[in-house]
């Protein structure tokens, strides 16, 4: 594979987190500072009283899934591990072969994996009326499955669809997954073995560590000297019945092997998963409404996130530079942190910034506990399911 052309940022361990208050290195502590933090009245140029709460990796450890930069996070425990970049899985059969291998290995553990307490805690938040709106970095759709009456923009995408390189139609993950398992049979049956086995369950096994089987984020699993140069994968079933024609007015070429996987010379018809990949650019309406959620809260809770990647870092300097008053939940240090909290009354309790190194799935079922000692919560006696779209995700409420 190529040496790449962008650098993974902050893979290394970063500074330690601030504690703010000081009394929020304890869980009482968090918990009280974070009371403050939801009660306390926002500024008054703020044109809302609600919170967006922004989310990464960490929340969703407590399911079962890897993070990045965490504790055991994939950049401390797998030195060698890299993500595809976009211009590699565009441009090479190879690289898709690898890809979809690892990936085809590691879906099952993704689909059967299920939103935690900490998911649930932003849905109880929701119901007491302090959460207007969620934008979360993470590709695992348990923020819509949690809590489907709360509008979530997903920031990053999301792993239950694939979508075409070409003409952009999305198709089901788990249709696609069965299509892989019947264009590679030897797969599909190391497949079953390992899940019967256990290698694929989360944690160090004596069965992973045999097979030397590494999980990592976003449903990739790392098998050593794995045939994927064997690995067969579906074209888009539009672009092949129908092959687009391109700006030039030439006709694409989508062509299949005798039992229906993508092949050279193709030149169209490429499914991806659809999130942004490491140097993909995120949509830009993605962008306006994460930006338009900022200007319409009052305040901003960071969970579970180091803010590593620009396209989240840039969305908590949004909400410090319009003043709104910010509190982040996360386990390890978080990038460039010290400029969130400048400016701080040193007697604050919370009311303007909380800041605790805690876990989220400790801190917020308690938060919520308590909150609603003293809130009314307005549960609905049944939640309408289903995941929401991007696109439009904030139509009724931005409009």
């Amino acid at each position: 594979m190529r040496k790449p052309l962008l650098r993974i940022p902050y893979t290394d361990i970063l500074p330690p987190p601030l504690i703010i208050p000081a009394s929020a290195s304890t869980l009482a502590g968090a918990v009280a500072a974070l009371r403050t933090f939801f009660a306390a009245p926002t500024p008054d140029h703020m044109p809302s009283s609600k919170t967006v709460v922004l989310t990464g990796a960490g929340l969703s450890v407590a399911s079962g899934l890897a993070d990045y930069r965490g504790v055991k996070g994939t950049y401390r425990v797998n030195k060698t591990y890299r993500p595809i970049y976009y211009h590699e899985f565009l441009s090479s059969h190879e690289a898709r072969k690898r890809y979809w291998a690892r990936s085809f290995l590691g879906w099952s553990s993704l689909h059967k994996a299920a939103p935690n307490l900490g998911h649930f805690a932003v849905r109880d938040l929701g119901n007491l009326g302090l959460v207007q709106n969620v934008i979360t970095q993470n590709v695992d759709s348990f923020h819509s499955q949690a809590h489907p009456r709360i509008p979530t923009l997903e920031l990053h995408g999301y792993l239950r669809s694939t979508v075409c390189t070409t003409c952009r139609s999305e198709f089901s993950r788990d249709e696609f997954q069965a299509e892989l398992a019947r264009l590679n049979p030897r797969w599909a049956a190391l497949l079953q073995e390992a899940i019967e086995s256990g290698a694929l369950d989360r944690g160090e096994t004596d069965e992973a560590r045999f097979k030397g089987l590494r999980s990592n984020p976003d449903g990739d699993v790392d098998l050593p000297d794995a045939p994927y140069t064997t690995f067969r994968y579906p074209p888009c079933p539009k672009c092949l019945e129908r092959p687009p024609v391109g700006a030039d007015g030439l006709k694409y070429d989508v062509r299949v092997d005798g039992e229906g996987a993508w092949k050279l010379p193709s030149t169209a018809g490429i499914l991806k998963p659809a999130v942004v990949m490491f140097g993909e650019n995120i949509a830009s309406h993605v962008k306006h409404n994460a930006e338009k959620a900022v200007d319409q809260a009052g305040k901003l809770l960071v969970l579970g996130t180091s803010l590593a990647t620009y396209s989240a870092w840039r969305i908590a300097k949004r909400a410090k530079d319009r003043g709104m008053p910010i509190a982040i939940i996360n386990m390890g240090g978080v990038r460039g942190e010290e400029q969130f909290f400048t400016d701080l009354d040193p007697n604050q309790q919370g009311d303007r910034a909380v800041r605790t190194g805690l876990s989220t799935d400790e801190i917020l079922p308690l938060l919520v506990s308590e909150l609603r000692q003293t809130m009314p919560d307005n549960s609905p006696i049944s939640s309408p399911g289903g995941p929401l779209e991007n696109s439009g995700v904030f139509k009724e409420m931005l409009s």
